[in-house]
C-alpha cells in the first residue's frame, strides 16, 4: 500500500515533504474538486483545469468529444494530472523562507479512453458523486446523445507522488534571534455557503438532503 516512485514521480525538491503511503494519495484526491490535466498539443504544453473522480486506483476525467486536449490525452500521449490543496500561508522572518502549508498529488501515466458503455456511465457516476455526492440518483441520467458528446478518460494511479507541508516557518536561527518580523501561519479554510436555488425552481421546493448534508 505504498507508492513505488519512478524516475518521473520521484520527489527531488523538498524530499522531506514526500509521503509514500498510498492512502495519502487517495486522501488528497478525495479532498480536491479540480485537477489540472497537462498534455502536449502541437509540440506545446497545455494545462486544462477539470473535474475528476476516483474509484480505487483509477482516476476518471471527462470533457467534450470535440476537445482536442482530451483527444490527444487519449491517443497514447503521456499525461500528468495535479491536485493541490492550500491549507495556509506561512509567514517567515525572512522573505526567502516564506512558504505555504499544502497537500499535493501528481499523477503520471497514459490515459485510456473509456468506450465500454457501462464503464463510461460508471466513470461519469464516479465523477459526479465526487463533486456532488448523492446527486447521481437524484437527477436525470445522461441521454444517448449526451453520452455520445462526452469523452471519459481513465488514468491509473500507479505512478504518482504526494507532497505535504504542515507546521510553522523554518526560519534560520539568526533571523529568529533578530526578532525583526512577525512569523507564523495564516490558515486557509474552504467552507460551503448556503444553497442558492435556481430561479426557475417552483417556489418552496425543498433543498434535498444530499445538498444540505455538505453544509
Amino acid at each position: 500500500m505504498t507508492l513505488q516512485p519512478t524516475p518521473r514521480s520521484t520527489v527531488k525538491r523538498g524530499r522531506k515533504r514526500a509521503v509514500v503511503e498510498r492512502e495519502a494519495l487517495h486522501a488528497v484526491l478525495d479532498a480536491g474538486l479540480v485537477c489540472h490535466l497537462a498534455v502536449v498539443v502541437d509540440d506545446a504544453p497545455v494545462v486544462l483545469p477539470t473535474a475528476y473522480g476516483r474509484d480505487g486506483d483509477t482516476l476518471y476525467l471527462h470533457g467534450s468529444t470535440g476537445a482536442r486536449t482530451l483527444r490527444e490525452a487519449s491517443a497514447g500521449m503521456p499525461v500528468c494530472v495535479a491536485v493541490t490543496l492550500v491549507d495556509g500561508v506561512v509567514y517567515s522572518r525572512a522573505a526567502f523562507d516564506f512558504s505555504m502549508n499544502y497537500r499535493s498529488a501528481v499523477v503520471h501515466g497514459t490515459a485510456e479512453r473509456v468506450t465500454d458503455p457501462e464503464r463510461k456511465l460508471h466513470g461519469l457516476r464516479v465523477l459526479t458523486e465526487h463533486v456532488a455526492p448523492g446527486a447521481w440518483d437524484h437527477v436525470r441520467p445522461p441521454s444517448a446523445k449526451e453520452l455520445a458528446a462526452t469523452s471519459v478518460l481513465a488514468l491509473d494511479l500507479t505512478e504518482a507522488s504526494v507532497k505535504i507541508r504542515t507546521g510553522p516557518p523554518g526560519d534560520e536561527d539568526e533571523d529568529v534571534a533578530a526578532g525583526v518580523a512577525w512569523a507564523g501561519v495564516l490558515p486557509l479554510r474552504t467552507t460551503w455557503g448556503e444553497p442558492e436555488p435556481c430561479p426557475r425552481l417552483p417556489e418552496g421546493t425543498p433543498v434535498p438532503e444530499h445538498v444540505t448534508t455538505r453544509l
